[in-house]
């Protein structure tokens, strides 16, 4: 049980405890009749239940230690919380009308309910789906990302002005690529990868000519990376 949740299950607490105080402590001649017939027990159990469901839709929300995903789940929390304020408010309704036969109490608030409870499911699947859309698209961006911090490292390395000059020319192709990665451009990024394992070792070793030659191919390999990017929109 993470932090989160203990802090909202203190003050959950404390609000079904307010309510049910409310409920059995409030003396029935201030009503003028008797409150517990009708529509009452309806009301007060439909209550509950939202309280409960909205308790355990809270301990799905605030699990996720990922902030992302938690940010994504508080959809859910915004639901159920909106389903209780209309549970209390048809609920109160039911426990506070006189004579109010209890099947019509119990239809109004199952209903009120079941809504909620759909609504806090598609909330979930939402949340879900564009957790799930930000997992691929950090896998699909992932190359050129790694690849943009590697060329960066090679321009710190270079030792002398002309392997400086073409590592910049390198990074900047790179830094400049379009980031979304496809299964159909593994081909060429893998030979990206060998090219550029070629021209960091051609570095290392400061062959100027290793460098100039290679840093004119990889900038051509990640062109043609590019223009098949934009032939796969």
């Amino acid at each position: 049980m993470n932090k989160n949740f203990k802090l909202y299950s203190v003050l959950w607490a404390v609000s079904l405890a307010i309510f049910n105080v409310a409920v059995f402590v409030s003396p029935s001649e201030a009503l003028g009749y008797n409150k517990f017939g009708g529509a009452f027990w309806s009301g007060y159990i439909f209550i509950t239940l939202a309280f409960v469901g909205q308790l355990a839709t809270a301990f799905f929300a605030l699990k996720e230690e990922n902030l992302t995903k938690l940010f994504y789940n508080l959809s859910m929390l915004s639901v159920s919380r909106t389903g209780l304020v209309l549970t209390l408010v048809f609920g109160t309704a039911c426990m506070l009308i006189p004579n109010l036969p209890n099947w019509v109490g119990a239809i109004l608030c199952f209903a009120v309910l079941g809504f909620t409870a759909i609504a806090v499911f598609k909330a979930k699947f939402a949340a879900d789906l564009v957790a799930e859309k930000d997992e691929k698209i950090k896998v699909q961006t992932f190359f050129i990302q790694s690849l943009t911090a590697d060329a960066q490292s090679l321009v710190n390395k270079a030792q002398s002005p002309e392997a400086k000059a073409e590592c910049k020319k390198v990074y900047e192709a790179v830094r400049y690529s379009d980031p979304m990665s496809n299964s159909a451009l593994a081909s060429i990024e893998s030979q990206i990868t060998d090219k550029f394992s070629d021209f960091s070792s051609a570095v290392s070793e400061n062959n100027s000519e290793g460098v100039v030659n290679i840093a004119k191919e990889l900038v051509v390999l990640i062109g043609d990376r590019n223009n098949k990017c934009r032939l796969l929109k």
